[in-house]
């Protein structure tokens, strides 16, 4: 990592220009990836990356570059190079950093990738035993272990110089379901951020027998109806379509060049009294926390809605700037070659006071979505796509039977307002987001919740 001496030297020549701020993202990262399938390790990786990334600001113009040559020579040629787009003027600005000295709310007892290697290929040898023998008709089962260790250094020329370690590992386990001419899969991928004493007994018995049981029910399940009808969605990652469609038209990289929905709408009803939502990067271990964000700001905790009522959006320091608003501690990125925006970090509707049991009273015919895949959403629309994992019929006010090939179609404003029971049973699951400043990795969740009519996309030709 560059010293003291060197950042005040590389940020003090930033502004030997028109440019008012400038802030240097340096990262010492450590990856590693164990792959095996049916029990038998087939890859091992491991990488690293180090490099910075420069930012210069003037107003609300920004210039971006980044590089790995860290000789002291290079960088500052590096520099120099990026601030002529402000112009050229011998300011002579002296910095002077304060390193800030944060408290890590994420302590890790095992560090995930300086452990024993036959340890972590015991955890996944035991989770493919416990997904395999589940039942007879698995026949193949994925296993994978992923860890980081991001060590970074933020700085920037009003004096803030902080440092973090980000550590996190996952096992995502995937399992295969065989019946006569039929094939279908479950999924699991507990994530942390913490070491491998994560992976309990406990823990991984329940992820592995979850992607199996996933994986049997859809071999027995028929083709999904479609139409209008009331959709119950579970806990946990359910939670992806607030993410996609809510979640991220309440980042301030949309919000501030009105490609939000919600654009304007601080302080009005955007959703039903019954939600609350929050984006919250202080958890202590959870996989989307952090100590700082990716400018050096504490994290947070961010009320977004509050009883329906929109109280905040997700800021950055760019678009902060453009709308007005101080950070909230948001901005994060892949890593130094990405500059950074406003991003969610574990990001999750608040449990209500509703039975889970009573949410099926009174539907007719509806859609019970138990876990929740992938989708696409337009951020400037909030027009969502989402397809159901597991999902069973409801018919006259109970669960009938497992259905394949649903989807949910809506947009994320109706959705939000058509919420009409929330549970208590409140649970995150992870995930991996993408946008504009890379993949990162974020948690997702809410309480069951009930919409009382959303349009369901579905392959039966009933």
């Amino acid at each position: 990592m560059l010293n003291k001496e060197q950042l005040e030297t590389l940020l003090s020549k930033c502004l030997d220009s028109d440019a008012d701020f400038a802030e240097i993202f340096e990262e010492d990262t450590t990856s590693q990836s164990i792959q095996m399938l049916n029990g038998l390790v087939e890859e091992i990786n491991q990488n690293n990356r180090s490099g910075i990334g420069v930012r210069i600001y003037k107003d609300c113009q920004t210039v971006y570059g980044y590089t790995n040559d860290l000789e002291m020579e290079s960088l500052l040629a590096f520099v120099s190079s990026l601030k002529e787009a402000f112009g050229n003027i011998e300011k002579q600005i002296p910095i002077q950093l304060n390193e800030e000295i944060i408290e890590n709310k994420h302590p890790v007892l095992i560090h995930p990738i300086e452990a024993d290697l036959k340890d972590k290929i015991d955890l996944l040898k035991k989770a493919y035993r416990i997904a395999k023998h589940y039942d007879s008709r698995i026949f193949k089962v994925q296993t994978n272990l992923l860890s980081v260790c991001q060590n970074v250094q933020i700085s920037n020329t009003e004096g803030k110089w902080v440092k973090d370690v980000r550590i996190r590992t996952r096992m995502p386990i995937s399992s295969y379901a065989k019946d006569k001419d039929q094939m279908q899969s479950g999924f699991e991928g507990p994530g942390a951020s913490m070491g491998l004493e994560y992976f309990s007994d406990e823990l991984i018995q329940k992820a592995a027998s979850e992607a199996s049981r996933v994986a049997i029910v859809n071999l027995e399940a028929k083709d999904c109806p479609s139409g209008k009808m009331p959709v119950i969605i579970d806990n946990g990652f359910g939670g992806v379509i607030f993410h996609e469609a809510c979640g991220h038209a309440l980042e301030s990289s949309a919000v501030s060049k009105n490609q939000s929905i919600f654009t304007g709408k601080l302080g009005c009803q955007i959703a039903s009294e019954k939600v609350t939502a929050i984006d919250d990067g202080t958890i202590s271990n959870a996989w989307g926390s952090s100590n700082v964000d990716d400018e050096g700001n504490l994290q947070q905790r961010r009320v977004l809605i509050e009883k329906g009522i929109l109280k905040s959006y997700m800021v950055d320091r760019l678009n902060g700037r453009r709308m007005h608003m101080n950070s909230t501690g948001s901005s994060r990125r892949q890593s130094y070659k990405y500059e950074p925006t406003s991003r969610m970090s574990n990001t999750f509707i608040q449990a209500g006071e509703d039975d889970f049991d009573e949410m099926f009273e009174g539907i007719s015919r509806g859609l019970y979505a138990k876990k929740m895949g992938g989708g696409s959403v337009n951020p400037q629309t909030g027009e969502f796509n989402f397809a159901v994992n597991e999902g069973y019929l409801i018919e006259n006010g109970k669960i009938s039977y497992p259905v394949k090939g649903a989807t949910l179609i809506g947009s994320g404003d109706k959705i939000l307002m058509n919420i009409d029971r929330v549970g208590k049973d409140c649970k995150r699951a992870q995930g991996m987001c993408g946008a504009s400043s890379g993949s990162i990795p974020t948690d997702v969740g809410q309480p069951a919740i009930r919409v009382s009519s959303i349009t369901v996309g579905g392959t039966s030709h009933e």
